[in-house]
């Protein structure tokens, strides 16, 4: 009987033992928490504008604030000035050179793939020199661009971020201020220009502010 009593002693010292080093063996659980919400931060874009033909071109910079959407997205309002320039373009006098100021606002939307790839889509609304019908009246007139494009998409130490693309505007506007800026065309069996393609190139820094 004694035995009994004495193993059964033993076996709950040991249970006991075996569950109080348990307990103290239990890692602590962190208290802190990571943000798994949809806004990750926010971005400053700067892109550069340069584009020329016989028939004129264009320079201009346009500013971006970017809300960062989840790892892919990213969206928000832009400002753009340009100063384009027009020359020999019928409806001046004498087929005159001439320069002028576009500006305008709009908002954008872009989404980001393998540190490597954009697709996107910027719309603005500009002051442009032309007039409804196309026409270079030096009058101005609000011309609406959507452009819609992709290109190469780079961060580089997580402090500055690269993007390269080639843009369609699928509106085309009679006005748009762009108009004497494309130079890609398309030709005819005999080689004669029956489009010109409303694209453009742009370049754009973004830099991570929050």
């Amino acid at each position: 009987m004694k035995f009994y009593i004495l193993c059964t002693t033993l076996l709950l010292s040991v249970s006991l033992y075996a569950q109080e080093d348990d307990y103290y063996d239990e890692p602590e659980e962190d208290n802190e928490t990571e943000y798994t919400g949809i806004f990750q931060g926010s971005e400053i874009g700067v892109d550069v504008a340069f584009t020329a033909s016989s028939n004129g071109g264009n320079v201009g910079l346009g500013l971006k604030y970017g809300a960062k959407f989840g790892k892919y997205i990213i969206a928000g309002p832009s400002v753009r000035y340009d100063l384009t320039w027009v020359k020999n373009q019928i409806g001046t006098a004498n087929g005159q050179n001439g320069k002028y100021s576009v500006y305008g606002g709009g908002a954008f939307l872009h989404g980001r793939f393998f540190n490597a790839l954009f697709v996107g889509a910027e719309f603005e609304y500009l002051r442009s020199p032309y007039s409804k019908n196309g026409a270079l009246t030096g009058l101005s007139t609000w011309a609406p661009t959507l452009f819609l494009g992709g290109g190469f998409s780079m961060e580089f130490n997580e402090k500055i971020r690269l993007n390269a693309g080639i843009m369609y505007d699928v509106i085309n506007a009679q006005n748009s201020p762009f108009r004497g800026s494309y130079s890609i065309t398309q030709k005819d069996a005999n080689g004669n220009i029956v489009r010109i393609l409303p694209i453009i190139y742009r370049i754009a820094f973004f830099i991570p502010i929050g």
